[in-house]
C-alpha cells in the first residue's frame, strides 16, 4: 500500500463532528464530481474512501445513489468505484456548494471545519510521497482555478508555504518542505502518519549529517596529507642540496619530527613535540618553522 493510501485510510478512521462532516463532503465533491448519464457522480480507486463517503452520507435522507465500477480515464488498470446519485441532486448541489465559485464562509467558519475541508480535498485529489523511498513532496491536483486558490489560502493560513502551478489540465498545489508536510499531517489529524513521517525525517536528517561529517573529515584528512607531502618535498630539496645546516635548531627539530610523524596534522605534531621535548609549541609556532623550510627550499628551486 502506498503512503498516500495509508494517510487516506487513516483519515477515514477519524471521528468528526456534523459540521466538519459537511465540510469534508463538500471538499471531496467539489474536487471530484462529474456528470455520468445525466447524474452527479463521485469516484475513487480506493474502496475504503467510497465506503467512508457512504457512511457520511447515510444521515442525509434526501439522497440516494447506486454504485458502479467505471473505467479509469487516467489509463490505469484499476477501475473507479463510483457513487451515481439518482435522488437529491439539487440538495447535493446546494448543501455541498458544488457549483459555487466561492465557498460560503459558513462552511469553513471554524478551525474544525477548515481541517475537515482539507481532509476532503486530500481524499479527492491529494498525494504524498513516502519519505522513506523518495523526496519530500505533497501535492493536490485541482481542476478549478478559484478552488485551487481557495485551498492554497487554507493551507497557508497554517504557514505551510504551499505553492501553486498551472498545469495543462488544471492546477497543482505543492509543498516540498519536510517539516511543513509533517505539519499538514498534524492539521488533518493523521497521528499515525505523523509518527511514521517524523521518524523517517529524523533518520534521514541524521544520515545526512553523518555524511556531511564524514565528507568534512575526509576533506580535512586530504588537506593534512597534502600539507605533509608538501613539507616533506621541501625537506627533501634541502637534503638534496645539503642545506639543512642553514636552518636554526628549532626549525631543524620541526623538520625531524615531520619526517618521523608524516601523517600527523600540524595540531597533532605540535602536541607531540611539546610532550616529547618538554618545550611547548603552538600550531601557529610550528607552522612558522615550516614556512622557513619552504622559503629556503624555494631558493634552490629557482
Amino acid at each position: 500500500m502506498s503512503f498516500t493510501a495509508t494517510v487516506k485510510n487513516e483519515i477515514t478512521s477519524l471521528t468528526i463532528s456534523e459540521t466538519a462532516k459537511i465540510a469534508l463532503i463538500s471538499a471531496f465533491f467539489r474536487n471530484n464530481y462529474q456528470y455520468f448519464e445525466g447524474h452527479i457522480v463521485v469516484s475513487s480507486e480506493n474502496k475504503v474512501i467510497i465506503s467512508y463517503l457512504k457512511d457520511l452520507l447515510g444521515s442525509f435522507e434526501d439522497i440516494s445513489y447506486k454504485e458502479k465500477l467505471l473505467d479509469n480515464n487516467n489509463f490505469r488498470k484499476n477501475k473507479l468505484n463510483a457513487l451515481i446519485f439518482i435522488k437529491g441532486e439539487d440538495f447535493i448541489r446546494n448543501t455541498f456548494c458544488l457549483e459555487e465559485v466561492n465557498i460560503p464562509n459558513y462552511l469553513v467558519s471554524s478551525e474544525d471545519e477548515i481541517r475537515s475541508y482539507l481532509r476532503g480535498v486530500f481524499l479527492s485529489s491529494g498525494s504524498i510521497n513516502d519519505p522513506k523511498t523518495s523526496r519530500y513532496h505533497l501535492e493536490f491536483l485541482i481542476s478549478n482555478s478559484s478552488e485551487s486558490i481557495f485551498v492554497q489560502k487554507l493551507l497557508n493560513s497554517y504557514s505551510l508555504n504551499a505553492k501553486l502551478l498551472s498545469r495543462d489540465k488544471g492546477y497543482m498545489l505543492y509543498i516540498k518542505e519536510a517539516d511543513k508536510i509533517s505539519d499538514f499531517l498534524k492539521i488533518i489529524g493523521t497521528n499515525k502518519a505523523v509518527l511514521y513521517y517524523e521518524e523517517i525525517m529524523v533518520y534521514r536528517d541524521t544520515k545526512n549529517k553523518t555524511n556531511r561529517l564524514n565528507n568534512c573529515e575526509q576533506a580535512n584528512m586530504d588537506k593534512v596529507v597534502k600539507t605533509s607531502l608538501e613539507q616533506l618535498n621541501y625537506i627533501k630539496i634541502l637534503e638534496d642540496n645539503m642545506a639543512i645546516t642553514l636552518l636554526d635548531e628549532k626549525t631543524k627539530e620541526a623538520l625531524e619530527y615531520r619526517k618521523k610523524y608524516q601523517e600527523a596534522s600540524l595540531k597533532e605534531l605540535s602536541k607531540i613535540i611539546s610532550l616529547e621535548t618538554g618545550k611547548p609549541i603552538t600550531k601557529s609556532g610550528l607552522n612558522h618553522r615550516f614556512r622557513k623550510i619552504k622559503e629556503l627550499a624555494l631558493k634552490f628551486m629557482d
